[in-house]
C-alpha cells in the first residue's frame, strides 16, 4: 500500500493536485478494502512491516478521516488558502500513520510516531486562525518531546540487553522493570492524551483549521491508543500490579474533566475536552487487560474517531455561516437551520453512546470490563456517564435551543457536499455495529 503513497507525491506538481489527490485517496480506500490478507494474526509482510486487524482498521479509518477533511476544507480552497501545498502536507502525514501502523520494529515505531508530529504542526503553525497558534505548537512540542527522549532511551536498552527491536519477540517476553514500563507508556499517555497532562490538546484544536482538528481528533490521538495495545503486552505482570491505580487515576480525571466541559463556552474546547473523557474510560478498559477491556477500547478508538472529527465539522459549518464558536451567542438554531439541529442531535447522541452507535457497544464492554476486575470502581463508573451526558445535553440544548442572538442576517444553507461529509462520519459510526464479530476476532 506504501507505493500507492508514493504515486500522491507527483500530483503536488499539477495545478488541481487538490482534486486529484482526493479522487486517489478515495482509489486507496477501494483498494485497501478489498485486500484479502490475514488480518487475524499478526501478519509479517516483510522483516519490519507486518499487520493485524487493529493496525488495518486504524489505517482505514487514517484514509476516511483524511477523504472527508478534505470535503470539508473546500471553502478554504475555493477562498485560495494554499491548499495544494496543504494536501501535500496531510499526504505525508498519512504516509507516516500507515508505516507507524504497520511497523514492527521498535526504533521505526519510535520514528515513525515522532515524524507524524511534524506534518500537524506545520499544519497549525501555518493555517492556525490567530497569533495564539504559536503558543499552541509550543504547548504540542514540549508535552510530546519531553516524554519522547525517555521512550527511545528506552528502546535502545531493550536493544542493549535482548539485542532485538522485533515486537513479535517481546509480545513473548514478560519484563518486569519499573522504570521501563513508565517510561514505555509515558509517551503514549500523553498523546492519547491521559488527564493531568491533556492541557496541549485544547489549546490545539482552537488553534487549528477545521481539517486540522478532524486529523488531530480522529487520528492523532489514536496513535497514543495504538501505542498501549502494543506495550502493555510487554509488561503483563507489572500492568497487572498497577492496574488498580492506573484505572482509578483515568476514571477520577474523566470526572474532573465532565466537570469542566459543563462550564465551557467554546464549542471548540468542549468536544477537545470530550475526547479527554473517552480517552479516560479507553484507559480504564484497556488497563484492564481483559479481553472485553481491550475489544472495547479497540471498539472506542474506531467509534470516537469517527464521532469527534463530525463534531469538529460540525463546528466548521457553524463558524462558517454566523463567525463565532461562542454558545453564548450561538443559541436558536432550531428555528433558522432545522437540519443543521438533526445533524447536531444525530452527532451529540453518538458521543454520548446513544444506540445503535459504536460508542454504546464499546462503553458496555468497558464498563463490564471494568467494574468486573474491580466492584470499587462501580460509582466512578455511574459518574463518568452520568456527567457525559450532562454536558452533551447541555451542549445541545443551548446551542439549539433558546433565542437566536446573532444579528447577521445573510447566511447560506448546508450544501449538498456538507450533507454528504456529515453522512458518511455517521453512518459507519451507526451501523458498524451490524458486524462487531468480525472486529472481535482482533483480542
Amino acid at each position: 500500500m506504501i507505493k500507492y503513497l508514493m504515486f500522491f507525491i507527483g500530483l503536488f506538481f499539477f495545478k488541481k493536485s487538490y482534486w486529484m489527490i482526493l479522487l486517489s485517496l478515495i482509489f486507496l480506500m477501494m483498494v485497501f478494502m478489498l485486500n484479502s490478507l490475514d488480518l487475524f494474526s499478526l501478519m509479517n509482510v516483510s522483516n519490519y512491516l507486518g499487520m493485524d486487524l487493529l493496525s488495518f482498521s486504524l489505517i482505514l479509518l487514517s484514509i476516511w478521516i483524511l477523504i472527508l477533511m478534505f470535503l470539508s476544507m473546500v471553502l478554504f480552497y475555493n477562498m485560495n488558502y494554499n491548499l495544494e501545498f496543504l494536501s501535500g502536507v496531510m499526504v505525508i502525514l498519512l504516509f507516516f500513520l500507515m508505516l507507524y501502523f504497520g511497523t514492527l520494529n521498535l526504533f521505526l515505531f519510535y520514528l515513525f510516531f515522532e515524524s507524524s508530529l511534524i506534518p500537524m504542526l506545520l499544519m497549525i503553525f501555518g493555517w492556525g486562525g490567530q497569533l495564539e497558534r504559536v503558543e499552541a505548537v509550543l504547548f504540542l512540542l514540549f508535552y510530546t518531546l519531553f516524554v519522547s527522549f525517555p521512550l527511545m532511551g528506552g528502546i535502545f536498552f531493550m536493544n542493549y540487553f535482548y539485542k532485538s527491536l522485533s515486537m513479535v519477540l517481546f509480545m513473548k517476553v514478560v519484563l518486569s522493570n519499573l522504570v521501563l514500563y513508565l517510561v514505555m507508556i509515558s509517551a503514549f499517555l500523553v498523546k492519547l492524551p491521559m488527564v493531568f497532562v491533556h492541557i496541549w490538546l485544547p489549546k490545539a484544536h482552537v488553534e487549528a483549521p477545521v481539517g486540522g482538528s478532524m486529523i488531530l481528533a480522529g487520528v492523532m490521538l489514536k496513535l497514543g491508543g495504538y501505542g498501549l495495545f502494543r506495550v502493555l503486552i510487554f509488561f503483563k505482570k507489572l500492568n497487572f500490579q498497577l492496574s488498580n491505580f492506573m484505572i482509578s487515576l483515568s476514571l477520577i480525571g474523566s470526572i474532573y474533566i465532565c466537570l469542566v466541559c459543563l462550564h465551557q463556552s467554546d464549542f471548540k474546547k468542549l468536544i477537545a475536552y470530550s475526547s479527554v473523557v473517552h480517552m479516560g474510560l479507553f484507559l480504564g478498559g484497556v488497563f484492564t487487560m481483559s479481553s472485553w477491556g481491550l475489544t472495547g477500547g479497540f471498539y472506542m478508538l474506531i467509534g470516537h474517531g469517527l464521532c469527534s472529527s463530525g463534531l469538529f465539522s460540525l463546528i466548521n459549518l457553524n463558524y462558517e455561516r454566523f463567525y463565532s464558536r461562542s454558545l453564548v451567542l450561538n443559541k436558536g438554531m432550531i428555528s433558522i437551520l432545522p437540519s443543521f439541529t438533526l445533524w447536531w442531535f444525530l452527532m451529540l447522541s453518538s458521543n454520548m453512546a446513544a444506540p445503535f452507535s459504536l460508542n454504546l457497544l464499546s462503553e458496555i464492554m468497558i464498563i463490564n470490563s471494568i467494574i468486573s476486575h474491580s466492584s470499587f470502581t462501580m460509582i466512578l463508573v455511574f459518574l463518568v456517564f452520568f456527567l457525559g451526558g450532562a454536558y452533551n445535553l447541555y451542549f445541545f440544548m443551548n446551542s439549539q435551543h433558546g433565542k437566536f442572538l446573532l444579528l447577521k442576517n445573510t447566511f447560506f444553507n448546508i450544501l449538498s457536499r456538507e450533507y454528504l461529509m456529515l453522512f458518511l462520519h455517521w453512518v459507519p459510526l451507526n451501523l458498524m455495529f451490524l458486524k462487531v464479530d468480525f472486529l472481535m476476532m482482533w483480542v
